[in-house]
């Protein structure tokens, strides 16, 4: 007996998109909406490293290691990022885990009301993956400007 084709393609590689994956809105100017000049488009490089079809380290979850390291807690990161403290707390462990040592360390309650700091680990990620996205956009620099020049403006 053969196998039919569907038996035969692989299963498609699942990823989940989290809610500090989305983009960010572009900063605000203070430019009138119709000034007849041209805007820049806005280039993003989203590097993941996925590990058994999780997203071990993306965009957002650096973007959460930053919050938490400028605002000193989990729940006042997820807050600056309009994120459920459950939804922040689940991707820093989902973080921790996939890693070999923790990125964060989180003291519990008392009279300061505990907090969130990060792990050299932690630094050293941040460090690691803004060097990357600045690399590679100096890298890819005539490439971006030929496509941008394409995008309607």
């Amino acid at each position: 007996m053969t196998a039919s084709a569907k038996d035969r393609t692989p299963a498609p590689v699942k990823t989940r998109k989290s809610a500090a994956e989305t983009i960010p809105p572009a900063p605000e100017t203070n430019e009138p909406a119709s000034t007849g000049a041209r805007r820049e488009p806005d280039v993003r490089f989203r590097m993941r490293v996925i590990q058994d079809e999780t997203v071990a380290l993306g965009p957002g979850k650096v973007q959460l290691l930053e919050a938490v390291r400028d605002h000193g807690s989990i729940s006042a990161a997820a807050r600056s990022l309009n994120m459920s403290y459950r939804r922040a707390w689940l991707l820093m462990d989902e973080l921790n885990r996939a890693l070999e040592s923790p990125a964060t360390v989180s003291e519990h309650g008392g009279q300061s009301g505990g907090g969130s700091t990060l792990t050299p680990v932690g630094e050293e990620i941040i460090r690691l993956y803004r060097g990357i996205e600045a690399r590679a956009a100096a890298a890819c620099a005539p490439e971006i400007a030929a496509l941008t020049k394409l995008v309607k403006g």
